[in-house]
């Protein structure tokens, strides 16, 4: 198979996803390697050590697309990747149907298959994929909170930990996944006060043994989130429904009851959001105010950490690209139930259910 890997052209995204290694892997297991020119450089990997461990360096996406017969990425394709795309040919990438209706009809017309990281599926239904970038964005949202909420960044002016005789931050926490553990194991070496709301109570009960005595956790309900939204300094949205559209927890009228000066991190902002004025920004342009309230939307965190996050990612994205090389779409789904889940379009059709509910689009199983 001719597997093709081309820069990424979304705004401030420094990822690649493909190193060197994962070239010499796929080429002695006889497979062809595209390398776009320049694709590795915000992660600070130069075309030549690509070169060195037999990929192909090729001048131009065009190129790429028009030979690969499977494209890995790390970001959803843009507008103007869509008409590279033929009938047939795989990306493998992050695609967040859910939260963009236009690139989901965009991608129907192309006659592609996705194949995409934040729907795969492990053996005990863990999203092996999702795991080390939710842990990067996890850790980056305390690193960004405690920025932002400085008072040259608009912020309310507190330092995270506070100082003696000065009380530290109050950083809430809505969703206790891999994202919310991760922001509130920082947010607690910081020494903040620290609650983490979730609906599950066995991972309640899980996160209150595992962290320190200032990390609390809270049932997720209207009430409890109310209460918290007027105590906080910094909220980290880390909620998710695999697939889906992300639930909205913080309503506009909310943000009066807020602190003038308090910070928003909105990390579901991939699958739309759980903060209902949260719209999409750039590294570039990370923030804006809304009735007084920080608010940082950054769609790609971990991009602006390319380098951790490249290798972090194709440490795990590099296993499934080698099956989907060596067997085949099909023989590669039939085999391996975590490939299966993470077709969502095959052949013009939405076969992921969550997707097809969002934008009431006819659903269609895949059976390899």
């Amino acid at each position: 198979m001719i597997i093709g890997v081309p820069r990424e052209i979304k705004q401030d995204e420094y990822r690649v996803a493909l190193i060197p290694v994962g070239a010499e892997e796929l080429t002695a297991a006889g497979h062809t390697v595209l390398i776009e020119r320049g694709a590795g450089l915000g992660s600070g990997i130069p075309d030549e050590l690509y070169e060195e461990n037999g990929a192909e360096i090729v001048e131009t996406a065009e190129e790429l697309f028009a030979r690969a017969d499977m494209v890995i990425k790390v970001k959803e394709p843009q507008p103007a990747e869509w008409v590279l795309l033929r009938p047939g040919q795989i990306l493998f990438t992050y695609f967040h149907f859910a939260a963009d209706e236009k690139l989901t009809r965009g991608f129907l017309e192309t006659g592609a298959t996705a194949v995409a990281y934040e729907t795969l599926e492990g053996p005990n239904g863990q999203l092996p994929l999702l795991t080390p970038m939710s842990e990067v964005a996890g850790r980056m949202s305390i690193q960004e909170g405690a920025k932002y909420l400085e008072r040259p960044q608009l912020g309310r002016g507190i330092l995270l930990g506070g100082v003696p005789g000065v009380p530290p931050a109050h950083i809430v926490i809505l969703g206790g996944g891999v994202v919310g553990k991760n922001a509130a194991q920082i947010a607690a070496g910081f020494q903040a006060d620290v609650v983490i709301l979730d609906i599950n109570v066995d991972r309640l009960r899980y996160l209150e043994d595992i962290m320190p005595a200032n990390v609390n956790t809270l049932y997720s309900d209207r009430h409890n989130i109310r209460m918290e939204l007027e105590l906080a300094d910094l909220v980290i949205g880390a909620v998710l429904i695999p697939g889906a559209r992300a639930p909205v927890l913080v309503p506009r009228s909310a943000l009066k009851m807020m602190k003038p000066g308090a910070v928003l991190i909105d990390v579901a902002v991939d699958q739309g959001g759980c903060i209902e004025t949260t719209r999409p920004t750039t590294h570039s342009d990370p923030t804006f105010v809304v009735d007084g309230v920080v608010h940082y939307c950054v769609a790609n965190m971990p991009g602006a950490v390319g380098r951790t996050s490249t290798y972090a990612l194709c440490n795990v994205t590099l296993p499934y690209a080698l099956k989907l090389a060596s067997q085949g779409l099909n023989a590669a789904c039939a085999q391996n139930h975590g490939l299966l889940t993470a077709v969502n379009v095959y052949q013009g059709q939405v076969t992921n259910r969550a997707v097809a509910e969002t934008f009431g689009i006819e659903w269609k199983e895949f059976c390899p």
